[in-house]
């Protein structure tokens, strides 16, 4: 009686959960074992696909496009992650402090958060035009010839990165801001009794205590980083020369515009061995600084 019990116990749960793992299955498990698949091959999407084994991994770090977009991706990261992890820790200090209109303040960062990255690409893409942009207009203003920002081998990658950390930086100082509020205020007033100044206190006591939320800003901002797409496709497709193409921009253009469904896989699958081994990286050295004792 009582295994008769136990089994339909099981069986409603599995009645339950049936609908989950047929999406799980059917949505994720499915296609992730058919890009593993079509990686061997080299699919063209309208002829059966043909195994070649590991040639297309092969020929993704062989082959000059790509080798340049992994180069960007990580220039990308180099540039992106130190800029907005500082930008935002430096917002969210501010936003921590008691001044008038507070909220509104609070809310204003996190606006270009939620706005598309379509919509944010388009109007920098106008702010940086090196003829009518607002940027070299303001700059002409004081003197100062601005470049062609997003048509300048040099300049185009340092706009992408820009823009990026604006429209990303209100996200993480939301998420220091939490870290903050989470400080108990007797440890400011200790620190002001034996004559600590403001930056004292900042980096004696705010920075050890939020290493939590800094170690989640990092990982999520590098992941973030490792999928460079959007900005890219509208602001510069990829150009000058090549200077801002990414691996999942590549990924898409080889895949739907080339017709290498192979190849992308495998870019795919390279891609996601990037992010698996840097963060398996960042998980073992955050036992080194972070600080879960509060």
């Amino acid at each position: 009686m009582a295994g008769e019990n136990k089994f339909k116990k099981w069986l409603a749960v599995l009645i339950f959960l049936l609908p989950g793992l047929a999406g799980l299955v059917l949505f994720n498990l499915y296609p992730i074992l058919v890009s593993a698949y079509l990686s061997l091959t080299d699919w063209d999407l309208l002829t059966k696909p043909h195994f070649i084994g590991f040639a297309n991994y092969a020929d993704v770090f062989h082959e000059e496009k790509s080798r340049i977009a992994i180069g960007n991706t990580f220039k990308f990261i180099i540039g992106y992650v130190p800029l907005v992890l500082v930008s935002s820790l430096a917002l969210a200090i501010l936003l921590n402090r008691k001044i008038r209109f507070q909220a509104f303040y609070r809310a204003a960062v996190f606006v270009p958060v939620i706005t598309s990255w379509v919509a944010v690409s388009i109007i920098w893409r106008w702010i940086l035009n090196g003829q009518s942009g607002l940027l070299n207009y303001l700059l002409s203003q004081i003197g100062i010839q601005g470049p062609i920002w997003l048509s300048d081998f040099f300049w185009a990658m340092p706009s992408i990165i820009m823009v990026s950390v604006w429209k990303d930086v209100g996200f993480f100082a939301i998420i220091f801001l939490a870290g903050l509020q989470e400080i108990a205020g007797e440890y400011y007033e200790a620190a002001q009794i034996d004559g600590a100044t403001p930056l004292q206190q900042q980096l004696k006591i705010s920075l050890p205590m939020i290493t939590p939320s800094i170690f989640f800003v990092v990982v999520i901002a590098m992941i973030n980083s490792f999928q460079l797409f959007d900005q890219v496709l509208v602001m510069t497709n990829g150009g000058p020369a090549g200077a801002t193409s990414s691996i999942v921009e590549q990924i898409f253009k080889n895949a739907f515009k080339s017709g290498r469904m192979g190849f992308a896989a495998a870019q795919s699958w390279v891609l996601f061995g990037f992010i698996f081994v840097v963060t398996l990286l960042q998980y073992q050295l955050q036992k080194r600084w972070v600080n879960y004792d509060r």
